[in-house]
């Protein structure tokens, strides 16, 4: 039918189908469908009219991949038998912990396809109203990796890196990764797309290069260049993760066992045995305080080295965006920019990246303790890490020019002073509005950090939209959200 519902089998049949009054099926139940193999579940829908005859049944794209059948192919179709680990949801709902096996089932029947949006929903939410405690949140993680591939490396150190995320701009990784490689560490990367931000590293990544590699693909391109820069939703690397991101994005949550659990299983299963974890902390940052993010940091290190994951947390600046671009084709202009040493780089994107790559260099053993953010600069000053990145994205298909917005409007300051405070997620949130990150080239440029002195009338951000739709819902938002950006006489 090409009915794109992300991950979510759906099923359509007439409402007066000889099958559904048999059957006894109504709208918005679980489903069997059967071909010759194995049966997938489906959430029904009905339609009236001659949209479909009395004798078919229409598929979403998921489904309709999922079951790998032709048009015309006879299918049996039936009540789904009762989802057990449904009542695992309700005793988390009620507030009982889980134990290994319950939260197994759940994650088997989510990657299975079992699970509806309201199932999933229900399950994300109950896990955020009663946090995770450490063993949950360890046992989720190992779920989420045996339900899926696991890469495995002949080099005896393979790095990874991983925003905790809340900090718009916070672009990073494929700069990091050049670096890595350059220096002959093995980094092969797989980054998600944007869960609450408008841009996750995969979005950013997809308007230079092609993510969706598979794992061959994945792994010639790491064979020949040492890393890679791909969408984990492209391989079986944890396939419960990109289906809660899914449901996490429409809710607007990201609860910090989901958060680990979906960190470390992506890092597990892509064969990582060194991972460097960077932990934004500011008022409207996704953690607010050092506190916050030191116990972070030791659940996140802790969980990790039971599965033998060697980690370093790092706390950095989350007070205000990174770099001047929100939104993925503006931010892979960023990162250009620091990659070929343009002297207009946003510098705090560069340093951020000079402290990261070099906790990478250190703990990789390809530099001494102290010196790693100085060779991490040096591999940046002197191209390498610049050609590498060229190669890598070659390796995975070519390289791109991001795209362009068609349209562009500036917000400018009402009155003159000094900015004292940005808003980070209202700041997302306007960068959203306009259209980011479904639409590539939408967004915002920044041109104020803070401490800046403004005068009235000067520019303090660009937006950038693709429709007027929604450059005026960003515009009316921008109105009422004046104080995203605080001024002070």
């Amino acid at each position: 039918m090409r009915l794109h519902t992300h991950h979510e089998l759906v099923a359509v049949m007439r409402s007066d189908s000889p099958v559904c009054h048999a059957e006894g099926l109504a709208a918005h139940t679980q489903i069997y469908i059967r071909n010759s193999g194995r049966p997938i579940a489906a959430t029904l829908f009905q339609v009236d009219g001659e949209f479909l005859a009395g004798d078919e049944i229409g598929l979403s794209e998921a489904a309709w991949q999922a079951l790998g059948v032709d048009e015309g192919t006879i299918v049996q179709v039936g009540h789904a038998p009762p989802l057990e680990s449904i009542t695992c949801v309700r005793q988390r709902i009620y507030g009982h912990r889980l134990n290994a096996a319950a939260l197994r089932s759940i994650v088997e029947d989510v990657v299975a396809g079992r699970y509806s949006d309201v199932h999933l929903a229900a399950f994300l939410t109950a896990t955020a109203a009663l946090p995770f405690d450490e063993d949950e949140t360890y046992s989720l993680t190992k779920a989420m990796v045996d339900a899926g591939d696991r890469l495995r490396w002949p080099s005896e150190i393979v790095v990874d890196k991983h925003s905790v995320g809340g900090l718009p701009g916070n672009r990073t990784t494929p700069i990091i990764v050049a670096i890595a490689a350059a220096c002959g560490l093995t980094m092969p990367k797989t980054s998600s797309r944007a869960i609450t931000s408008p841009a996750g590293t995969a979005d950013t990544m997809e308007t230079l290069t092609r993510v969706d590699l598979d794992l061959e693909a994945m792994q010639r391109v790491v064979a020949s260049e040492g890393g890679c820069l791909a969408w984990g939703g492209a391989v079986r690397l944890s396939p419960a993760d990109d289906i809660f991101i899914g449901v996490e994005r429409a809710l607007d949550i990201d609860t910090e066992g989901q958060l680990i659990a979906s960190v470390l299983s992506k890092k597990i299963a892509a064969g990582a045995t060194h991972v460097v974890l960077d932990i934004p902390v500011g008022p409207t940052a996704k953690v607010r305080s050092a506190d916050a993010a030191e116990r972070l940091a030791a659940t996140l290190t802790t969980v990790a080295g039971r599965f033998g994951l060697i980690t370093r947390c790092v706390q950095t600046d989350g007070t205000q965006p990174v770099g001047r671009a929100i939104g993925p084709a503006l931010e892979a202009r960023d990162v250009l920019a620091v990659l070929t040493g343009d002297p207009d780089a946003p510098m705090d994107l560069r340093d951020r990246v000079c402290i990261l790559a070099g906790v990478i260099l250190e703990i990789g053993e390809v530099a001494l303790a102290g010196t790693g953010r100085a060779l991490a600069e040096q591999t940046l000053a002197d191209g390498s890490a610049w050609k590498k990145f060229q190669r890598i994205c070659d390796a995975q298909g070519g390289m791109r020019t991001p795209p362009t917005a068609r349209l562009t409007h500036p917000i400018v300051a009402s009155h003159s002073g000094r900015v004292t405070h940005i808003d980070n997620r209202r700041i997302a949130r306007l960068a959203k509005l306009a259209g980011a990150p479904d639409v590539p080239a939408a967004g915002m440029r920044l041109h104020v950090s803070l401490g800046d002195d403004i005068i009235a009338g000067q520019p303090l951000l660009t937006l950038h939209a693709q429709s007027r739709g929604e450059m005026a819902y960003a515009l009316t938002y921008a109105a009422s959200n004046s104080d995203m950006i605080v001024i002070v006489p």
